[in-house]
This record gives structure tokens, C-alpha cells and sequence, in this order.
């Protein structure tokens, strides 16, 4: 049975897979990752967008052509530039910082149009999945799902955004497609798991979001 928008609304109207989950891409050892269960946690908190759209012809997986099908869902990830104070480099959903007074779900879609240049009026929001602490970086992020009925025409900001990446949930759903490494990281080796998306290793706190909306999109799919 084939996903669709109605289906993906409900299940996160559920009681969502959470941490336990979660922790299935966390990179073990992963110190302070107890913390986001506390409800006076004291972070910096952000709204990310996990943004859908349906694809029905080629994509392009960091370099990589992926040929979607009719019924397929893709999601946008950006590679962040080298110049940010926070996760340079590294593989990301579009968002960022909550400013005073303003919910995560303003946040993430305010992010996305100053990144992407993606208008918020075309996007449906289907829901949020569960919060996220960050030990290296102290940020709480805190994702909202949404629908876009067609592929947004992404303009990325060349100062935050390095470079676009989409990627069908068919791809992340594959096996194949999840592997895992042994890094040295500030000085120790941990054990790594990601997603391939092209020649890129999707890990750390997006791919723990990543396996969550999985979750929730495998309940989505009986």
C-alpha cells in the first residue's frame, strides 16, 4: 500500500517511536543524549524542516542521479558551508535558531525560506516528530513536518547552504543504504552509523531524525 500525505498525517498524530529510536543512528558513544528527557533542559533551541514533495522524474543524490518513482516522496537536506559557527560542513535538515517568542514550526519554515528560498504559504504541516538534544553544539532542535504538493524550485543562500541535496524516502528505506564505521571523534573512536545519499555520510542528529520519520512512515505503509 503506497504512502500517502492522509496516512503520514495520522501516524504522527500518534504517540511518536521517540529516543529509543532514535538512538538507532545515534553514534554510540554519545554522552548527554539523557538530557533532552529533562524537561528544564537549558539549550538553544531550533525549529528544522523536514519538508516532503512528490518527484516524478530524475533527482540528483549529491552527484548521483536516483529516478523516483510516480508515487515517490522526496525530503531536502543541505550541506552547510564551511563559514557557520555551528556544523559546518555537515549534512542537515533547513532551520535553525527560535527567535524569542516564536514556535519551532515558524522557525523551521522562516529557516527554510531564508536557506532554500521556499515559500511557507505553498507548505501543509502534517505534524512534528520528537525533540532532539545536541551535546556537541548545546542545541535542542525540534522538527516539523511538511507537504509540498510540487517540488519547491529550491534557490539556496549561497552564505548558509553549500549545496541542495534531495533524496526519496525509498532511497532511506533501502537497507543497503544505512552502513556503519568506526571515526575518531574529539579524540575517540566511536562507532558511526549513516545514511549513504550519494557520496555523502548522513549522520549525527539528522539521521536520528531521519530513522524516526522512517518509523513513522513504515507505520504509515502496512
Amino acid at each position: 500500500m503506497p504512502l500517502t500525505v492522509s496516512r503520514l498525517r495520522e501516524a504522527l498524530r500518534a504517540p511518536l517511536p521517540g529516543l529509543p529510536v532514535q538512538m538507532g543512528m545515534a553514534a554510540r558513544p554519545r554522552p548527554g543524549t539523557e538530557r533532552i528527557l529533562d524537561p528544564s533542559l537549558d539549550c538553544r533551541r531550533a525549529g528544522v524542516l523536514v519538508l516532503l514533495y512528490p518527484v516524478e522524474r530524475a533527482t540528483h543524490l549529491g552527484g548521483a542521479s536516483h529516478v523516483a518513482e510516480e508515487d515517490d516522496l522526496c525530503l531536502v537536506l543541505t550541506r552547510r558551508t564551511d563559514a557557520l559557527d555551528n556544523h559546518r560542513g555537515q549534512i542537515s535538515f533547513p532551520g535553525g535558531s527560535m527567535d524569542p517568542g516564536e514556535t519551532a514550526q515558524a522557525a523551521a519554515i522562516r529557516e527554510t525560506w531564508e536557506e532554500l528560498g521556499v515559500n511557507g504559504n505553498g507548505l501543509k504541516v502534517l505534524g512534528a516528530l520528537s525533540p532532539l538534544y545536541i551535546p556537541p553544539s548545546g542545541f535542542c532542535i525540534y522538527p516539523t513536518v511538511a507537504y509540498s504538493a510540487q517540488r519547491p524550485a529550491f534557490v539556496p543562500n549561497p552564505a548558509e547552504v553549500a549545496e541542495v541535496l534531495e533524496v526519496s524516502l525509498a532511497h532511506l528505506l533501502d537497507p543497503a543504504t544505512r552502513q556503519e564505521e568506526t571515526w575518531e571523534l574529539r579524540g575517540q573512536p566511536v562507532r558511526v552509523p549513516f545514511y549513504v545519499v550519494g557520496h555523502h555520510k548522513v549522520w549525527g542528529a539528522t539521521a536520528m531524525v531521519l530513522c524516526e520519520l522512517l518509523a513513522v512512515v513504515r507505520v504509515s505503509t502496512p
